[in-house]
């Protein structure tokens, strides 16, 4: 039975995709090594990581309107990887915190989400994109059931909601809010795209 043309396409579209979402770990690599990375090395790796995070969920959020406006059935297949790119990425913001910050002392890592609450909001965040991580693969669908399955990636809102006041948080020190407003411009039209849908506006006054 021959393959279906956009079943081909998916098949030749994703491993490059896969490794353009690589690209920025590569780049990143590529400093640490040739110690490329500034004057601090270890803040740049922590705050380049987190914030390559922060944009793959964007785009993971992103998706299902694109697909839904573009009229892109072919979009709805990268979604799962994109999630999990972006979790990939904070895990390595989490690594590198830990590591380069704490020296992975668990103690000194109570005390930092006690004392600032950012870190508590990004430790909030990365337990939900575990949690979407863990779940993602087809079998879960399976075993958790359609309904719940649904019920709980819908947590992808509330892990863009806490990435961004993490963010927020983290640059309000520095008085910093150049970028905080991109992105908290782009969660908010994408989160207020899904309640719109939800409560059915957009189906009513769509007129195409």
């Amino acid at each position: 039975m021959p393959v279906p043309k956009r079943k081909r396409l998916h098949h030749h579209l994703k491993p490059v995709v896969l490794l353009l979402c690589l690209l920025p770990l590569a780049v990143l690599c590529v400093q640490t090594l040739s110690n490329n990375l500034g004057a601090n090395p270890a803040e740049a790796l922590i705050r380049s990581t987190g914030l390559w995070a922060l944009r793959f969920l964007c785009l993971a959020l992103a998706i299902t309107p694109l697909r839904l406006l573009a009229r892109l059935p072919i979009l709805a297949s990268f979604r799962r990887m994109v999630g999990l790119v972006a979790f990939t990425y904070a895990c390595l913001h989490l690594l590198a915190y830990a590591w380069l910050e704490l020296g992975f002392t668990a103690a000194a890592l109570w005390q930092d989400a006690v004392q600032r609450p950012f870190i508590t909001l990004g430790l909030l965040c990365w337990l939900v994109l575990l949690a979407l991580a863990a779940t993602s693969p087809a079998r879960m669908v399976r075993t958790l059931g359609g309904k719940r399955w649904q019920a709980l990636h819908r947590w992808v809102y509330a892990a863009g909601i806490l990435a961004m006041l993490h963010f927020y948080w983290m640059r309000a020190g520095k008085h910093d809010f150049a970028q905080v407003w991109l992105y908290g411009v782009v969660i908010a039209g994408l989160l207020l795209y899904r309640l719109l849908r939800r409560w059915g506006w957009l189906r009513r006054h769509r007129k195409d």
